[in-house]
């Protein structure tokens, strides 16, 4: 597999917090990555500056998307190379129709048989977004909104999708429902950068993940071998082991990776 998008030693100011500091990520074509960490750990962040969705961001290193920089760019030129993003709290468009929200994320595309065959595609990952084609997005439940975002998401043809907390506010059962669909998409072979609170299930379906702490990796790797890890599984996961907060501590300066 090549690399699809290379994100080298970036820095990412708000005002004057140093949000980002020197974060480097590589990933393959038709994986998986998982980005973890807790709140304000800077996760989101690093999708708004792969986007360039933060003013004049990043104000140091790189991004390359199959193989061309794209640091720099208009956020539409960024959607038009094929990435798409669906930002934490979905933000769908509440006035507008399920059929009216899907066409609003092909706009750039002129290929109108195209687009109908992609809003077949994405009524065949969500049945219900069929059932609700005329209802009002701000009608919707939290998980059918959740649905339409991934959805609208994909009617660009992305190579790429980008997911911010798609579990955010979503009951267990839609959770699990949401993120098997996901496993589906990446199975028929979209690339996905998946920024998540709930590390099990990231870690489950993802191929590799990187944790972020501070505004910087502090662990990467493989991510059934993450999985297994008993300070993982403490820290992360909330398993309980017999690691201490100390040991902890060792281990993470021994694992730090920038």
């Amino acid at each position: 597999m090549s690399a699809l998008l290379e994100i080298q030693n970036i820095e990412t100011y708000y005002d004057l917090i140093y949000a980002l500091r020197g974060v480097s990520l590589t990933m393959e074509q038709g994986s998986i990555t998982a980005i973890l960490g807790n709140n304000g750990a800077g996760k989101s962040t690093i999708l708004k500056t792969v986007m360039g969705l933060i003013e004049d961001q990043p104000d140091k290193g790189g991004i390359a998307f199959q193989g061309k920089p794209i640091h720099g760019l208009d956020t539409e030129e960024i959607v038009r190379l094929g990435i798409s993003y669906v930002p934490e709290g979905r933000e769908v468009f509440e006035e507008l129709t399920v059929r009216e929200n899907l066409l609003m994320g092909g706009y750039s595309r002129k290929d109108k048989k195209g687009l109908e065959e992609d809003r077949e595609m994405v009524y065949s990952y969500f049945p219900v977004l069929r059932e609700r084609t005329a209802q009002w997005g701000g009608t919707l439940s939290g998980g059918e909104q959740q649905m339409l975002a991934i959805g609208r998401a994909l009617m660009s043809r992305p190579s790429l999708l980008l997911l911010d907390e798609p579990s955010l506010g979503l009951s267990p059962i839609l959770v699990r429902e949401i993120f098997q669909i996901i496993q589906t998409i990446n199975q028929n072979g979209m690339s996905i950068l998946l920024v998540e609170q709930n590390a099990r299930l990231a870690l489950d379906i993802s191929d590799q993940a990187f944790i972020l702490e501070n505004g910087r990796f502090v662990l990467k790797g493989d991510s059934r071998e993450l999985k297994e890890d008993a300070n993982v599984r403490e820290f992360y996961m909330g398993v309980s082991s017999q690691a201490s907060a100390k040991g902890y501590q060792r281990w993470k300066r021994k694992k730090v990776w920038r």
